[in-house]
């Protein structure tokens, strides 16, 4: 399979690849001391059609696939990984939830402003005492005439503080646990609904991470998205699509650091040489490179799958998974090849080094991945034993 981009596609890295040197690069250090989001430049990549890849056209975005968006969110990670994962977070969370499963009047209200970026989205499914057991949602909605009031909270929300528009789950029946869960829209301000918490993270600092809390926030009708009871079900396929935006992160954070330990090597003399010309210099180069182009694969085979309209639940898993991990690899072994420089703030690689983490614990941890991935292997088994046996 020849996963080489046409010429559409590399004009759009080009473009993504201008944007981050030009809008981002500057202001990277400063950003991440400050845990400073940046609005106006998220306005800018709105404006390139950097938050609307997905969207049709029709609805105001750039009316694009999965292997343009992953382009998209490899090149800007490659300068700053927290800009990435608001790019990714607005595309693949919030905006990609109305975009599959929101009605005709929620994706026209909705849609045209997130993907220009005046609104930025939000997307609340974790809970204090619902991580990786997403099917454990506390939060509840009680109807109240022809509307809900939600009461409950969200914790590590992506732009909980920042955004305009935020889709919430909560339970319309605790009796069915998971098949009782139910998604909702909500556009900011509405009485009820604050941002609590802002967290203060290892990495990813320019990317805002607050908690969502519902006091009676009342929701009318037209917020619940789909039917209610499949908010569970819409999450897991949602997911499936983040997943594939985390792998880009992965793999993006990786060439970021990768590149800057490459260059450090040709430049960077002991013992009257380079150090690029020491085996044990290469040998981890050589590694990075192998397994960062392997996480790309990866990445870039399952967003061609999702574009061809197939179920990706085990290729997205496995994409995330590795590419996660690879990203905490090379970013670890590049701080090594800096040496002393490479714990520094002054270097990026230090940088690189605290944001990978996160890849492996956002939109589904490793482990989490590995039990998808097993679960998945384990079921087709199942299948094709059954099939042979009849």
């Amino acid at each position: 399979m020849n996963f080489e981009l046409n010429e559409e596609q590399r004009m759009i890295r080009q473009a993504a690849s201008e944007f981050a040197a030009k809008e981002l690069a500057p202001h990277v250090r400063d950003w991440d001391r400050e845990a400073h989001f940046p609005r106006d430049a998220m306005k800018t990549a709105g404006s390139l059609g950097f938050l609307g890849v997905l969207v049709p056209e029709e609805y105001g975005g750039a009316g694009l696939g999965y292997v343009e968006y992953v382009t998209v969110i490899e090149e800007i990670a490659k300068v700053d990984p927290a800009i990435a994962l608001s790019v990714a977070a607005h595309n693949s969370l919030c905006t990609g939830h109305i975009l599959e499963f929101g009605s005709e009047e929620q994706k026209s209200r909705w849609l045209p402003k997130l993907a220009s970026g005046e609104w930025i989205g939000a997307w609340g499914l974790t809970e204090p005492t619902a991580g990786s057991d997403a099917g454990g949602t506390k939060s509840t909605a009680v109807r109240d005439g022809d509307g809900w009031l939600l009461n409950g909270s969200k914790t590590f929300t992506t732009h909980a503080a920042v955004g305009d528009v935020v889709v919430v789950f909560a339970s319309t029946d605790s009796s069915l646990a998971h098949h009782g869960i139910s998604a909702f829209v909500i556009g900011k301000p509405t009485a009820g609904l604050t941002a609590g918490k802002h967290e203060d993270k290892l990495g990813m600092r320019a990317s805002d991470t607050s908690e969502v809390v519902m006091q009676n926030c009342r929701v009318d009708g037209s917020g619940l998205i789909g039917e209610e009871g499949e908010g569970f079900k819409q999450a897991m396929v949602v997911l499936d699509g983040g997943r594939i935006s985390i792998a880009a992160l992965g793999v993006g954070t990786a060439a970021g650091a990768y590149h800057h330990a490459r260059e450090y090597a040709r430049e960077r003399e002991q013992f009257g040489r380079p150090i690029g010309t020491f085996q044990a210099v290469q040998f981890m180069l050589a590694d990075m490179a192998t397994e960062l182009e392997a996480a790309r694969m990866l990445t870039y085979r399952a967003a061609s799958l999702k574009d061809a309209g197939n179920s990706t639940t085990l290729e997205s898993a496995m994409a995330k998974l590795y590419a996660s991990e690879v990203a905490v690899k090379v970013a670890n072994n590049a701080v090594q090849v800096f040496g002393g420089y490479g714990y520094v703030k002054d270097y990026p690689v230090e940088k690189f080094y605290r944001d990978a983490k996160l890849c492996t614990i956002g939109e589904g941890t490793s482990e989490i991945q590995r039990l998808v991935v097993a679960r998945e292997l384990l079921g087709r088994l199942d299948k094709k034993t059954t099939q042979v046996a009849g």
